[in-house]
């Protein structure tokens, strides 16, 4: 499940100058801003690490072998974020799922070619899905899929993973100041030098305008939209963003949502599910967590902070 996000990090004002290098890895730029001359080479270390074992389009990756042969005892991190969906999954009721990748592949090939799949197409994509198919056993760390042909796909809630990972790495070093923007999904570790991370969420309707700006300190922030990635059709607007239970574009009148959360993992995926879940059930949802923040903005403009 693929993530539309527009987040502009900005540095705040600071006397001493931070480190800054960016590397291209699980598809996206992933940049790191520091004080201390260490962090990115950390950071990247990580994130290649969990990128060999999740990289979907690797047929040689350990998340392709279980896909393959449907069944595996596999490493700890693989467990650790199927575990981590799985848990995602009955949160939101069904709204974020790793096993949806057969009808979002269908969706992004209807985005390029400008031409709608069939009814029958997306049913069959459709009955693939379903991560209660997903059978874990924590003692042994087997993974299997109880569906024949299912397959797992990370791409909703690797980067996020990924940053959390990343960032217990930057602690363990006694590093305590760092920014990590992994296309759109940042953390904000410590502070800058004494001021907090500044951090501008991009506004869905203007291009390069930025809608909020946010002021930040071990938080993280993702942000969903299906504006980037759409196509219309016969006068209709289909975006990237499935909704699992449906098969079909997410149409819940949501253009965009921004989680703020104590971890990256469910900043990430949590801002998918508001896309899907529209404006009431997304409230629903977040009352649970009174910690966390969210700025979701309707398909008429209207900003609603929760």
């Amino acid at each position: 499940m693929t993530i539309g996000v527009l987040l502009l990090a900005l540095a705040s004002g600071c006397q001493k100058p931070l480190y800054q290098e960016t590397q291209f890895i699980m598809g996206t730029f992933v940049e790191v801003k520091s004080s201390d001359v260490r962090a990115s080479a950390i950071v990247f270390d990580e994130f290649k690490k969990l990128e060999a074992i999740f990289n979907l389009f690797d047929r040689g990756s350990e998340l392709s072998r279980l896909n393959d042969t449907q069944k595996a005892v596999v490493s700890e991190p693989l467990f650790d974020i199927i575990q981590q969906a799985q848990g995602f999954y009955r949160l939101t009721d069904g709204a974020f799922d790793i096993t949806v990748g057969p009808a979002s592949v269908l969706w992004k090939k209807a985005i390029a070619s400008k031409i709608l799949p069939g009814p029958d197409a997306v049913a069959q994509a459709l009955s693939l899905a379903g991560s209660d198919f997903i059978y874990l056993d924590a003692k042994t760390r087997e993974v299997a899929l109880l569906k024949s042909g299912m397959r797992i796909d990370l791409g909703g809630i690797a980067k996020g993973f990924a940053l959390d990972r990343a960032v217990r790495k930057l602690k363990d070093a006694q590093i305590d100041s760092a920014l990590i923007n992994a296309g759109g999904n940042i953390y904000c570790l410590g502070r800058n030098h004494r001021a907090p991370w500044r951090v501008g969420i991009q506004d869905p309707f203007r291009e390069g305008k930025v809608l909020d700006e946010l002021v930040l300190a071990d938080r993280a922030v993702a942000t969903a939209g299906d504006y980037q990635q759409y196509v219309e059709i016969n006068g209709r607007r289909y975006s990237h963003i499935v909704d699992p239970k449906t098969g079909y574009p997410a149409q819940s009148g949501i253009v965009s949502a921004t989680i703020i959360a104590d971890n990256a993992t469910a900043s990430d995926v949590l801002s998918t599910a508001c896309v899907v879940l529209g404006l009431e059930k997304s409230r629903k949802l977040l009352s649970r967590f009174p910690e966390m923040k969210a700025i979701l903005v309707a398909n008429d403009g209207t900003l609603y902070r929760i």
